[in-house]
């Protein structure tokens, strides 16, 4: 297990993106056999890796994905077209490899691993299959509604969040090189919505979306939920512990941790759609500096999720209308970036091939 460590050590020790590895990245762009930056984004993709890892030979060959679960008290409040029980099945769902993330993951030759961050159901991992990719981080089975009263304390949020960073920093330390987040709770697009409108700043009508695709009735629960959730708590959006606490989530804690670890270890975190993107802006509020080690690996088709990648200053790798969750789309963006470093790695340069440079 990775040694203890506590946030305010963690977020003073990470350090902005090194400028000077990018520099050199884009000179070696600049000399490939090929018009000037002709492939586009992929060229930013492999240069900003390199700053990330400090070489110009960047792999990401062992790549995973963590699919943090989480349960949630506002789910009683209607505001998914699921019922709630349904978290504990899909996180059995994941681990035998029949979801679309583990499909994904198969593609793109990702490792997945589940993360019990606070689900209600209590999985024993030798009960199912693929049990041993299962991790039992479980903070308490579910927040409190959110729409009545704070989602959990100020110590639980802590809590999910250094749980979050110490699973990635495992993975990392075992030669992981990329990480992509992903996540499983009923409900978890309303504190979502919630943590965006806050930390944004956005109206609660431009973030609150349909997520699992719930009529208008369902909707307009989840509208009203939002709002009651913010007028209630008051979270503090300059405090990204306090808006987690109040508004947020177990797993999104989570994913927040894991972000935190991508940006403390050097390591690239692509994150996922909407409820990934949530944890990411509590990573940022607590740490600005996590934006330089993160990629966006899709847009989601979730009203608010553009508004959150803009404020982060994320381009998305990848826009085709997705809207699962589980981190399939940060998976599959993973793929990209892979091309995007074989072009880097492999290709001549122009004195190289012998070509006449213009």
């Amino acid at each position: 297990m990775v040694e203890d460590i506590n946030l305010e050590k963690i977020v003073k020790d990470i350090k902005p993106l090194d400028a000077e590895w990018i520099d050199k990245a884009r000179e070696r762009t600049a000399q490939l056999v090929m018009p000037p930056r002709a492939l586009g984004r992929l060229h930013e993709i492999s240069e900003r890796l390199c700053g990330i890892r400090k070489t110009l030979k960047p792999i990401i060959n062992r790549k995973a994905v963590l699919v943090m679960a989480g349960d949630h008290g506002v789910a009683t409040a209607g505001v998914s077209a699921f019922p709630q029980e349904v978290t504990g099945e899909m996180v059995k769902t994941f681990l035998r490899g029949g979801a679309g993330i583990n499909a994904i993951c198969r593609h793109v030759d990702a490792d997945v691993w589940v993360v019990d961050m606070g689900i209600i159901p209590d999985i024993k991992p030798d009960s199912v299959d693929g049990g041993n990719r299962f991790l039992d981080r479980k903070v308490a089975k579910g927040t409190a509604n959110l729409a009545k009263g704070p989602a959990m304390t100020r110590q639980a949020a802590e809590e999910s969040i250094i749980k979050g960073f110490q699973v990635a920093a495992e993975l990392f330390k075992n030669g992981v090189e990329i990480l992509g987040t992903g996540d499983m709770g009923i409900g978890n697009t309303t504190p979502s919505a919630a943590i965006g409108t806050v930390i944004i700043g956005t109206t609660i009508d431009e973030m609150v979306g349909r997520g699992t695709g719930v009529d208008d009735q369902g909707l307009s629960r989840k509208i009203d939920a939002v709002r009651n959730g913010i007028q209630i708590n008051q979270p503090d959006r300059k405090d990204g512990l306090d808006v987690l606490a109040k508004i947020g989530g177990f797993e999104i804690g989570g994913i927040a941790g894991c972000v935190l670890a991508g940006a403390f270890h050097n390591r690239p975190v692509v994150i996922d759609g909407f409820i990934s993107t949530a944890g990411a802006l509590v990573a940022h509020a607590l740490c600005p500096q996590v934006a330089d080690y993160m990629f966006a690996g899709h847009c989601s088709e979730e009203s608010g999720h553009r508004a959150m990648l803009k404020y982060l200053e994320l381009e998305p790798i990848l826009d085709l209308g997705m809207r699962l969750g589980e981190g399939t789309g940060g998976a599959l963006a993973m793929g990209i970036m892979e091309g995007a470093l074989r072009v880097f790695n492999e290709v001549l340069t122009f004195e190289e091939a012998g070509v006449t440079d213009k």
